[in-house]
């Protein structure tokens, strides 16, 4: 029996991510979307994807989907760049309901706010190689200059922790460097997992350079792409619900995520998408 407009607004929205990193995402969806309940999934046992193949990416992000779709979740937003640039166009069309990116918001926003039309791009090998930041820039601002920059040992070194430690300090020196003397104003974190550096990457940058973090816009179009299909929560049969599930760590990932997310979680469910 098909599902109705009105039982499909009260189902949870999808988020996956390689990892922790799309909690970014998911706590910027809490904050603007309060009502809507969400259903995460973070591969932890395959992070990263940042240095895996096109192919490879494809597969894992198509089993994740239809994982969530065997969960009843009414859109998808696909909270990894490197999942964004690789996979979601060519999964689009086996899709039967909406999915978002990160990408096309993060890449608009910078094409908007940039200044002087130098644009830093910050994010995993495949991400940056991929030049999908720059395609999606360049639709909006033709003239713009972008210098990408792969960060590849950011996302381990957010996965286990070290958001503070001294030593994530000096790799982002070394990695930020080449930005220091390019005269960007605007550098996009261009990894969900970068936000969660954002304040060691500020002090290497200075407070001149624009710092971009796409889950706040990503949250942004998520609401609209909810009102224009009239599926938004209205709050009416009750609170949002938070579920989360992981395919590995899940007592690492769920102390994670209560260090950021604004609500407390009680588990993080370890299940195994097919291979």
């Amino acid at each position: 029996m098909k599902e109705s407009v009105e039982e499909k607004k009260y189902a949870p929205v999808g988020v996956f991510d390689s990892g922790v990193g799309g909690l970014t995402v998911a706590r910027e969806i809490m904050r603007q979307l309060p009502k809507e309940s969400i259903i995460y999934f973070g591969d932890t046992a395959r992070v990263p994807y940042g240095s895996k193949s096109k192919e490879t990416i494809i597969r894992y992000s198509r089993q994740i989907i239809h994982f969530l779709e065997t969960m009843g979740v009414k859109a998808i937003v696909v909270a990894c760049n490197t999942a964004s640039a690789f996979a979601l166009e060519e999964l689009r069309p086996e899709m039967k309901m909406p999915i978002i990116g990160v990408v096309k918001p993060g890449a608009k926003v910078a094409a908007e706010t940039t200044r002087n039309g130098r644009i830093g791009v910050i994010g995993t090998e495949g991400t940056v190689g991929s030049q999908i930041y720059t395609e999606m820039i360049h639709r909006h601002h033709p003239n713009a200059q972008i210098l990408g920059k792969a960060c590849p040992l950011f996302v381990p070194l957010v996965e286990e922790g070290w958001v503070k430690d001294s030593v994530t300090t000096e790799v982002a020196k070394r990695y930020l460097a080449s930005f220091q003397e390019s005269d960007i104003d605007t550098l996009i974190l261009g990894c969900t997992h970068y936000p969660l550096l954002r304040s060691t990457i500020r002090d290497i940058m200075g407070g001149k350079v624009n710092l971009v973090n796409p889950a706040y816009e990503t949250a942004q179009g998520l609401r609209r792409l909810l009102e224009e299909q009239q599926i938004a929560d209205d709050g009416k049969a009750g609170p949002a619900k938070y579920q989360f599930y992981v395919s590995d760590a899940a007592e690492k990932f769920k102390n994670f995520a209560n260090s950021i997310l604004p609500c407390e979680i009680k588990e993080a469910q370890l299940i195994h998408i097919e291979e």
